[in-house]
């Protein structure tokens, strides 16, 4: 059964220091929103139920007639986000109603764009959930730096302050534009794990200074 996070461990599995990755190519299912992601039944938290319904179709789709090529089973990768929010770099974490997010969970490289389609159609149908805000998405971060933060997501300022003057002292800067944004890989299960024991990497796009 392959893993994501077994298999590109320098990507989901950091150290809890800062260090510099170069981020290939991925697609992604992604949903896009804006509020909140705390508001109990708010567009974040539907996002996420979309997202799952079409990512287990995908996985479960060798047992139907929709035979997906160079298919091979494998474990859903976690819940990723995108963040940003107008007028600043970074996020801040003190106003949440502002934030623009893209909700995603990554695709195995073998899912097409009909693939893709085919899934998003059955999910709606058999879950009876309108899953059409979904969008096949295609992202390469390139240089970035990360680090895995430990704890809750409201503690994260204090890790990304490690992260800049890890930049600073190395000759980077953060790279922060409309299409390269802050990005949060949710490794723990926010339901079955205490905040303080919360695993999230933390990745930042990156230029040289």
């Amino acid at each position: 059964m392959f893993d994501f996070k077994k298999e590109y461990k320098e990507f989901y599995m950091p150290k809890n220091k800062p260090e510099i990755v170069n981020v290939p190519k991925a697609n992604y299912i992604a949903v896009r929103g804006e509020g909140d992601p705390n508001d109990p039944g708010g567009a974040y938290q539907r996002a996420i139920g979309i997202l799952y319904a079409v990512a287990y179709t995908l996985k479960m789709s060798y047992k139907t007639d929709h035979k997906i090529e160079g298919f091979y089973e494998y474990v859903v990768p976690p819940l990723e986000g995108f963040w940003r929010q107008e007028g600043i770099e970074g996020v801040d974490y003190s106003n949440k109603a502002a934030f623009h997010w893209i909700s995603v969970i990554r695709l195995p490289e073998f899912v097409t764009r009909e693939d893709f389609d085919w899934a998003v159609d059955t999910a709606s149908r058999k879950k009876k959930m309108d899953c059409s805000s979904t969008e096949f998405l295609t992202v390469e971060e390139g240089l970035c730096v990360q680090i895995m933060h430990l704890g809750a997501f409201d503690d994260e300022p204090a890790t990304v302050a490690v992260m800049d003057a890890y930049l600073a002292q190395n000759g980077y800067a953060n790279d922060f534009s409309g299409d390269r944004l802050h990005h949060e890989i949710y490794m723990s299960d926010a339901r079955k794990v205490p905040p303080e024991k919360w695993k999230t990497v933390i990745r930042h796009p990156i230029k040289k200074a």
